[in-house]
């Protein structure tokens, strides 16, 4: 690691999938990042984010049904703080398209079809977004639970050495809210669409929907799956998350990613015939 790679912060992040059942089974939606963005401009993606501080404040716990900090840290194989990626998905899932998982008074994930609430929700969804509060605290005003216990954890990617902005993203696999229309907050992401994994896939294959590693990966791994309640049933299932750290390397092909398993992945070519090898990278997967 070189001294501009020390110097990029290693930022905690989280994204959630959601799916649902379409006409020809098993759909995820999906995002499309702003074209003029200075992070992955115009890939599609899941919605997700950083961390926020108000993401951990404190009392968290008191806004969530079903998971402890306690359970949520030991899932995820840290020593506090847990519970905040799970927040955090939310939140970014709400501000980013308008789904918000959250129970409301009745214990059903709460309803945005009534005009009056759908349009009181878009003020919400704009103050969270501007940060002129937190989603917590609408959660206090409104009376809602966030649904932490309806999304399982199934993904942990870390951003290469070497890029200019780096995440420690936890993915997360959930129903998406019945009731409830996804409309793209026209900053962040410009358009959305629900897909079925497999043709999601293909048209990025024939270089029609551009993504990067951890959707393809995550996109795989639901490929399989024929419904959504066969997908969350597979994700609740999943013990061990392993940690997944690309790495970047500069040989005289260009700049190329690589995987782990892939043959490169300890040797560093350099880009003058000369190669280096990498110190090894642990597997880091840990068991809830």
């Amino acid at each position: 690691m070189t001294a501009a790679d020390e110097a990029v912060p290693l930022r905690d992040a989280a994204t959630v999938l959601l799916v649902r059942d379409g006409d020809a089974g098993l759909e995820v939606f999906m995002l499309r990042r702003n074209l003029r963005s200075d992070f992955v401009g115009g890939a599609y993606v899941f919605p997700g984010g950083a961390v926020d501080p108000g993401d951990r404040e404190g009392g968290v716990g008191l806004h969530c049904r079903g998971r402890t900090d306690d359970e949520a840290s030991t899932r995820l194989g840290v020593d506090r703080g847990g519970l905040a990626f799970w927040v955090a998905a939310i939140r970014e899932s709400f501000e980013e398209s308008g789904y918000l998982l959250a129970y409301g008074d009745d214990g059903d994930l709460v309803r945005l079809h009534d005009p009056t609430v759908a349009e009181r929700f878009v003020g919400h969804r704009r103050a969270v977004d501007q940060g002129e509060r937190s989603l917590l605290s609408v959660c206090a005003d409104e009376g809602l639970s966030l649904a932490v216990d309806s999304m399982w954890y199934f993904g942990h990617w870390i951003t290469p050495e070497g890029a200019p902005r780096r995440y420690d993203t936890r993915f997360f696999l959930a129903a998406a809210p019945p009731e409830q229309t996804p409309v793209p907050d026209d900053r962040e992401v410009i358009g959305s669409i629900w897909i079925r994994p497999d043709e999601a896939l293909d048209r990025h294959a024939s270089g029609d929907l551009a993504m990067l590693p951890p959707t393809i990966a995550s996109l795989r791994a639901l490929a399989p799956s024929d419904s959504a309640e066969a997908a969350l049933a597979a994700a609740a299932e999943v013990v061990d998350v392993p940690t997944v750290q690309p790495r970047v390397i500069h040989d005289d092909g260009g700049v190329r990613i690589v995987m782990p398993g892939d043959a490169e992945y300890e040797v560093g070519y350099q880009g003058d015939g000369s190669i280096g090898t990498w110190p090894s990278v642990s597997d880091r997967s840990r068991r809830a």
